[in-house]
């Protein structure tokens, strides 16, 4: 019995989830209300702060389930300059399919542009890019003049912008062939010319078949 409670206990937590996704998605932060989340949830109010003590504890909670797109690197070989042309696409797939990303992303632009600025999301992305281009830089995969960290910086902020670019203009319809842009563009400048074609802009193969990309993306 414990157990059956423990899982409908879970299910009642992701539908939580799901629901202040969609709201979140939809309003932001401060348009949406917990008389939203629960109605899209289609719990109760009592439900809800079960799991949850208010708006803010479910927003962290969305925005925490983004670094997880991350977690896997640990586990390849040899992180380098792939891994990060890959996380950028696969961010852009959960952007265009996953409420949840949305909602996320969408939080995190929230909190770390104006009213009391929560850098620590932006911070964790950098790390992650900087982890993976610093052996790819010792592998002579990027120019050994440039600096990691802002080169994981700029990176970071360019995605940021295109993918509020592309969601303004597009509903991010548009979004891998400009991520794809920005790395036919970035790369003659950061990796040595013989080293180029080593590299897909698009996505390496084994991504792209995993999103279920077309050639034409």
């Amino acid at each position: 019995m414990a157990r059956v409670r423990q899982q409908r206990a879970e299910i009642t937590r992701q539908a939580i989830l799901d629901g202040a996704a969609i709201a979140f998605d939809a309003a932001g932060f401060g348009g949406t209300s917990l008389s939203e989340v629960v109605k899209h949830a289609g719990v109760t109010k009592g439900a809800l702060y079960f799991h949850f003590q208010s708006k803010e504890a479910l927003a962290r909670t969305l925005v925490d389930e983004q670094f997880q797109i991350s977690s896997g690197i640990p586990a390849i070989e040899e992180p380098g300059l792939q891994t990060v042309i890959d996380l950028t696409h696969q961010m852009a797939s959960g952007l265009r399919v996953n409420v949840r990303v949305r909602a996320a992303i969408r939080l995190v632009i929230e909190f770390g542009s104006f009213t009391d600025p929560d850098p620590s999301p932006y911070n964790t992305w950098i790390d992650t890019c900087r982890g993976c281009l610093t052996p790819a830089q010792a592998r002579g995969d990027v120019l050994p003049s440039l600096d990691v960290n802002d080169l994981s910086t700029f990176l970071v902020g360019s995605f940021t912008g295109i993918q509020v670019t592309s969601h303004v203009r597009t509903h991010r319809e548009d979004l891998h062939t400009r991520i794809t842009d920005l790395w036919d563009f970035l790369l003659p400048g950061i990796v040595p010319a013989s080293r180029i074609p080593h590299f897909a802009p698009a996505g390496s193969p084994e991504c792209r078949a995993e999103l279920g990309l077309t050639s034409s993306g």
